[in-house]
């Protein structure tokens, strides 16, 4: 259960039925419809709230925002609620109310030519991404949870995923934003422009925060031509070391086609193929780690195919890979990335895990890697690191699961004992190299007094006198990115 937060605003005696008549839409009070809403994606976090507004346009998100300003009624916005750090997911004191934006799933508007797209903050990514394929473009932003994670969302978290390496995070795939402020009002920034020298960048402050400033209601977000071809590979290589030597053949040869370039230990492969025994292996010998990756041609798939033999053939030569294997299909690519995207699943399978979404600069992700696995296994016999991410642009999903015959229930509570302490060794090691403690997850619950930590007090006041002129009564997601001060 979360513990109180003194940051919580004091709210006084409101009926959440007089929102009722305030906004279109749907209001749910009773416990069985509140209770999804209540709860984060992992299921670390479990909150109460006195209800969940739905509502059906900017205009009600607007007046329930208004609702909650009057009655000082703290305000969660939710997406998909497939968040990582608990940042959509409302504290225990249970005078909240959940902002869910699931309703708002219109695409507003689609230029080819401008190669943009307008939409919604509750349209799911895989919709955006199905609308501007169905006119002939492409939305990079790619994700395992495209389903059922939404565009508001992913700005407010300013997700990532597997193309940031070409394509960049969500905020260089936004060109503008719609917001409903603090205060109810709505800020219309829904500008399709590359270039805005017109004063401070109002939209850059939304993106990332975690719903703490405002409520992301709209966005007008990039399109690119799609690609004539998409190839897969995937490299078995010794260490993340010899994966820096092959992200730079790759590059080189490459160039701005290579879309994705990921890090895979064999342990991650191991846990995968255990708990979905359909997905098999793709070297008859294994290595200790793999490296998989994604080119994006302009010309053909011959062309691509071609460019991506001949890199492999050069890498096994220098001994940089000690195998290699080259889709031929969209079914082998589609499996060479199911080995990817069922980690986590396979991970949470396996039983509880500790995360960290880090990132460092990518010439010291060898190094991380290296020291900060042995100092880990030094003072935590047995545990056993599960190392996988975009190696491309520094950002690591570093985990760590139980040893070996230690992951049932009855081992849950002593493993999960030793987190702060693991924590603290991986986080100091990701400052020690220059880094961040949360790369694409956020900081939500999960990192937010962590942060403080890593952050100079410069940084820290700075943050907080942003959120102050933004939102002064300190109703919108209390509790979140910024620790009680």
């Amino acid at each position: 259960m979360n513990t109180s937060d003194p940051d919580t605003p004091a709210c006084t005696p409101a009926d959440p039925e007089s929102l009722r008549q305030r906004f279109s839409g749907r209001l749910i009070t009773d416990p069985a419809g509140l209770e999804p809403f209540l709860v984060d994606w992992r299921r670390r976090y479990f909150g109460r709230a006195l209800a969940v507004a739905m509502p059906d346009s900017v205009d009600d998100v607007a007046a329930v925002v208004r609702w909650c300003a009057q009655h000082r009624v703290a305000i969660v916005p939710q997406g998909g609620n497939t968040g990582l750090s608990g940042a959509a997911t409302p504290d225990d004191h249970g005078r909240s109310i959940v902002l869910s934006l699931a309703r708002l799933k219109r695409v507003r508007a689609l230029d080819t030519v401008n190669n943009s797209i307008t939409v919604e903050a509750g349209c799911t990514l895989g919709e955006v991404r199905s609308a501007a394929e169905a006119a002939g473009r492409l939305f990079p932003l790619s994700l395992p949870s495209e389903g059922s994670c939404t565009i508001g969302g992913n700005l407010s978290t300013n997700a990532g995923g597997v193309a940031v390496l070409r394509y960049g995070n969500a905020r260089e795939l936004c060109l503008g934003l719609e917001v409903v402020t603090a205060d109810g009002d709505v800020w219309h920034g829904l500008r399709g422009l590359r270039k805005d020298n017109t004063g401070y960048d109002l939209r850059d402050l939304f993106i990332g925060a975690e719903g703490t400033l405002g409520v992301i209601t709209a966005a007008t977000l990039k399109l690119y031509p799609p690609p004539a071809a998409q190839i897969t590979a995937m490299a078995a290589v010794d260490s993340p070391h010899v994966a820096l030597q092959l992200l730079g053949q790759a590059q080189a040869a490459l160039g701005a086609s290579l879309t994705a370039f990921e890090l895979i230990s064999d342990l991650c492969l191991e846990l995968v193929v255990q708990h979905y025994p359909e997905h098999r292996r793709p070297f008859a010998q294994p290595s200790p780690y793999y490296v998989l990756l994604e080119t994006s041609d302009s010309e053909s798939e011959a062309h691509a195919s071609a460019m991506f033999e001949a890199l492999m053939e050069r890498v096994i030569e220098a001994g940089i890979a000690s195998d290699a294997v080259v889709a031929t299909s969209g079914a082998q690519s589609r499996a060479l990335w199911a080995l990817r995207e069922l980690i986590s699943e396979a991970q949470a399978l396996t039983g509880k895990n500790i995360k960290h979404d880090v990132s460092v600069p990518i010439s010291a992700i060898g190094d991380f890697v290296e020291r900060t696995n042995t100092e880990l296994q030094r003072r935590f016999p047995g545990i056993r690191m599960v190392v996988f991410g975009h190696l491309g642009d520094g950002n690591l999903h570093y985990n760590v699961s139980p040893p070996a015959g230690r992951c049932g229930p009855e081992h849950e509570a002593e493993f999960l004992a030793q987190q702060p302490a693991i924590n603290l060794v991986t986080h100091d090691a990701v400052h020690a190299f220059g880094g961040s403690i949360s790369a694409e997850h956020g900081l939500g619950q999960l990192r937010r007094d962590e942060s403080a930590r890593y952050k100079s007090a410069v940084e820290m006041t700075l943050m907080r006198r942003i959120r102050q002129a933004l939102d002064p009564l300190g109703i919108m997601n209390p509790g979140k990115v910024l620790p009680p001060d």
